[in-house]
This record gives C-alpha cells, structure tokens and sequence, in this order.
C-alpha cells in the first residue's frame, strides 16, 4: 500500500521522467516519452482486446469483482458484450488526446458523487491486462485527494475522471467501540485506463512502462474540497485558503468536473464547454479567490452581502440557499455543517432568493455599489 501511495504522488507531483538504458558503463542514453497520441491507439487496442476476451467471472454480495480469461472454445459472455453490467465511456480531454474511458457500475451508491477535486474514501484492487494484480488496499478505505494540486496522497487522472461517475455509501451509526467504520449502500464498479491517464512512462517494479489498467474499485465517503492555494514562499509548496465557497458550488456547467486549463502544454485545445471560470481570467472558479473580477474576494462577499449594512438586505436571513445545518454524524469523514450559505441579490438590490438560475452574489458584478 505504501508503495502504491509514493507511485501516485510521483506521478501528478508533475515530474518530468523519461526511461534510461546504459550503453556503457559511464554513459546512460536518455530515452523520450512517447507521443501521447499514439500510445493510445496501442492502448486503446489492448484495452478493447482484453475487454472481448476477458469476462466477470464473479460480484461477490460486497461487490468485489474478478475477471478471467475466457478460455479456448469457452462460452462465457465477454465484459464487452455483457449486459447485466453495461459498459460505459467517458471522453477525457488531456495531453491534447480525447480519451474513451471504459467503465462500468455494479452498484451507484445511495450517497453523493464526487466531483474530480474533493476528497475521495475508498478501496481498490489494481490490475494488468493479464489479470495480474499489482496491488491492493484489500477492502480497507484509503483517503487520496482527486485533484493533483492538493500534494497530498493524490491518485492517477483515470481515478479522478471515473470516480466522479459512482456515489457514497452510508456509514453504520454509531461507530462501533473498535473505532472501525463500516459502509452500506457504497458506490462500486471497475474502469479501464490507457497509461495516458495511468503511469505513461514511468515504470514501476509491478507496472511495466505504458501500461493500460484496470481497478476495481468502492466509493465509501467523500468530503469537499475547498481548493484555493496560494504558494508558500519558503518552500514553494501550496497552502489550502479556500474562498468560502466548497468546489462543487463552484462547477458552474455542472457537470461534476472541474479543470485548471492554465497549464496550455497540457491542455492547449480544450473544449469551452468545460471551461468554469465566471470572469474569464484564465483562473477557474474553483481557484479564484476573485470569481467575478469585481475586486472584491468571493470570501468577503459571502461574508458581507451589504457593506453599507442596510438592514432590509443584511444578514443571515438573507443568505442564498440559506440552510443551516449540522455536522452528520453519519458521516464521520465528511463536515455538512454550513454556517454562512451563500447570499443572492439581484443586480438592483431587491432580494432575489428563489429564480432558477440567477447569480449568486460573488457572480454579480453589478451588485456592489462603488465604495465612496
């Protein structure tokens, strides 16, 4: 496991690493990665040939999944063509490649779903294309962050593309003396990964370099992430501020994804129908302390809906959707309690906290007055 953990970090800390071969005793020939294009066409070749020649031997009542491969002259019904399980896809965007991510679902989940950038509980098993596993958290929830920038456990990009397809489960009440939480009702199933969204060209004792993947997995739990940064300037390393506003809140097309698309080598094309950035500035909402470019930071807007604190529009009334709640205890990963909302003005000033689809108040350019 701790090995699995270090591989994972190594991956999205965004470490340039290319394989090396000794010509000689004292010279090492540097070896470039692969184009990413044409990796996954190999890929993705391999992957739909295991995909018609494997089938799910077994779902167990937990929903642990094994495959096998179907033998000479068997009859069993391929992963591909079987339907109890329906194979899904995913287009991903990265590496300036339109991935197709196979996955398919056992059981949904009762719970929520993840977007890409907040935190994930969860178990896996992972695999190579022989059936061969190369490690596993043997049924035990493990936290990982999805979102790379959060340098803390972060996983592979297939997890945080496909996780966010699957929903929590619900913990047994109360927790039992022992301290072990357990989970019903979780979110299980298995994805298929090409290496662009895996290792790619990094290689491992147990995964050979450019290998496609496939885990099987479990969602328990999640908690929300508030994932504005700024840099410390000691140590270069990211200090989690947060606005107020948890990411989710921010995925203004809401469609479970969000994405910083500043990095132009890794995304030089991407698709405007994922861009989230309210003021367009380059910074997506859910790391600009600013959403609507007003000079005014989202945290202080949430905080303050009037500053000239006129009573008929101030205070926590008057917070939009405003629903104070308690902390779960149902969900001893996960903090619901909401102690500020997010307040809602029209452009005008009359309070507006019921029409679908208006701005919230840190989107609203045009609500503050200009300070005198």
């Amino acid at each position: 496991m701790n090995k699995f953990k270090f591989y994972f970090i190594l991956l999205l800390a965004g470490i340039a690493i290319v394989s090396c071969n000794k010509k000689s005793d004292d010279e090492v020939v540097t070896v470039p990665l692969r184009d990413y294009k044409e990796q996954y066409a190999a890929d993705q070749d391999s992957i739909v040939k295991y995909l018609k020649t494997n089938y799910i031997q077994e779902v167990t009542a937990d929903f642990d999944i094994k495959f096998a491969k179907i033998p000479a002259g068997g009859t069993q019904t391929s992963i591909w063509d079987q339907t109890t399980y329906p194979l899904q896809e995913r287009q991903v965007y990265s590496n300036d490649v339109t991935y197709t991510v196979y996955y398919f679902i056992v059981n949904e989940g009762s719970g929520s779903a993840p977007t890409n950038t907040d935190k994930i509980f969860a178990s896996y098993t992972g695999y190579l294309l022989n059936n061969s596993s190369f490690d596993s958290s043997n049924g035990i929830p493990v936290a990982f962050n999805l979102f790379s920038q959060a340098n803390e456990n972060t996983v592979i990009e297939g997890w945080s593309e496909i996780f966010p397809k699957f929903k929590t489960g619900t913990s047994v009440f109360p927790v039992p003396s022992d301290g072990v939480i357990t989970y019903s009702g979780y979110g299980a199933g298995a994805m298929f990964l090409p290496s662009g969204l895996g290792y790619f060209g990094t290689s491992t004792s147990a995964i050979p370099v450019y290998s496609p993947l496939v885990f099987t997995v479990k969602l328990f739990d999640l908690q929300r992430m508030d994932n504005e940064y700024r840099l410390n300037a000691s140590t270069g390393m990211p200090e989690f501020i947060g606005d107020g506003v948890p990411d989710y809140l921010e995925d203004i097309n809401k469609d479970g994804y969000l994405y910083d698309f500043r990095n132009t080598t890794k995304y030089p094309n991407p698709p405007k129908e994922l861009i989230d950035d309210t003021d367009g500035d380059g910074i997506p909402d859910f790391l600009d302390i600013d959403d609507d470019g007003d000079g005014y930071t989202t945290l202080f807007e949430i905080t303050k809906p009037d500053y000239d604190q006129d009573p008929a529009i101030s205070g926590l009334s008057k917070y939009y959707p405003y629903d104070p709640v308690q902390d779960n205890p149902r969900t001893p990963n996960y903090d619901e309690t909401e102690r500020l909302g997010i307040p809602a003005f029209s452009a005008s000033g009359t309070p507006d906290y019921t029409s679908p689809g208006r701005l919230r108040l840190h989107l609203d350019k045009d609500h503050y007055k200009a300070k005198p």
